[in-house]
């Protein structure tokens, strides 16, 4: 399905709101986060950035926690035995999932925990150059259509995306 196969080094995991200014037929595609109607869109990519997967699209007010166990991203890395470095969105998802740590109320964090973060934000960058490549084309950022169509939209630039 995705994750690159056993001889992956590790893969990185991200989510984004796709804009649409049409609610469709569905009632979930306003996000409350991002502030605007539009469908949740999740990516794989490989550590040096080559991008792997681009998930169907899903309603806007899906968090990205629930977007990736609803595609199965979760289960198919562990099943797999793949690292997986996601951001703080993913936290409690368990298994081979790595998220930065978190900083509590009224505790900074240890110097160690935020040199570790910041590796971690170093090893994220190909998976938001990913979704910089995605919504380099116009239909991602202020799409006029109806959210449904997104998804084959998505598969048609992942497509595009692997011939070149």
């Amino acid at each position: 399905m995705l994750c690159g196969g056993p001889a992956a080094e590790h893969v990185l995991v991200d989510g984004t709101v796709a804009e649409c200014d049409r609610v469709g037929d569905r009632e979930g595609d306003y996000s409350g986060k991002a502030r605007r109607h539009g469908v949740n869109i999740q990516a794989v990519t490989g550590p040096a950035g080559g991008l792997l997967w681009y998930s169907p699209a899903l309603s806007g007010q899906t968090v990205d926690i629930t977007a990736a166990r609803t595609h199965h991203i979760v289960t198919t890395c562990e099943w797999l035995k793949i690292p997986v470095l996601a951001d703080k969105a993913y936290e409690g998802a368990g298994g081979t999932f790595r998220m930065p740590f978190k900083r509590h109320r009224g505790r900074d964090l240890t110097i160690k925990q935020a040199a570790v973060n910041q590796a971690h934000a170093r090893l994220r960058v190909p998976v938001e150059r990913a979704f910089a490549r995605l919504k380099c084309w116009r239909i991602f950022r202020r799409a006029r259509i109806s959210p449904n169509r997104l998804t084959s939209m998505t598969h048609a630039v992942l497509t595009l995306k692997q011939q070149r």
